[in-house]
């Protein structure tokens, strides 16, 4: 899979999805429910109902492509309340597949308190 970076649109569908769904399963959901054209050459991302695993659609000019990853811990979404189907940028997918969600902050760490003294 290569791709132009800048170039490539990518949409997220924002409901749990069956991991079991293949080509057919996942491209019906990108037309019907995504109301979107799957032979577009965008990219389709879908994620299972408990965040850990992750396949993505796409058409490259001569049929239909997933990949997927699955998590060995932690998850992709967190939270399927503050998800909603949208387009994301090249970035927001990176992040999304290290399993960092764009829109929350959280502080992993706390600087020691000898960093916060000023001299």
């Amino acid at each position: 899979m290569f791709f132009a970076e800048a170039q490539i649109r990518v949409h997220l569908y924002g409901k749990p999805t069956d991991m079991r769904k293949s080509y057919d399963g996942l491209q019906a959901l990108a037309r019907h429910a995504m109301s979107r054209d799957p032979l577009d050459g965008a990219l389709y991302i879908f994620v299972n109902r408990r965040g850990s695993q992750m396949k993505c659609l796409y058409f490259d000019r001569s049929g239909f492509c997933i990949w997927g990853k699955r998590l060995e811990t932690g998850r992709f979404i967190s939270n399927w309340r503050a998800v909603r189907t949208r387009e994301m940028d090249w970035t927001e997918l990176k992040l999304l597949l290290e399993g960092l969600e764009g829109k929350r902050v959280r502080k992993r760490f706390s600087l020691p308190p000898e960093v916060h003294k000023s001299p």
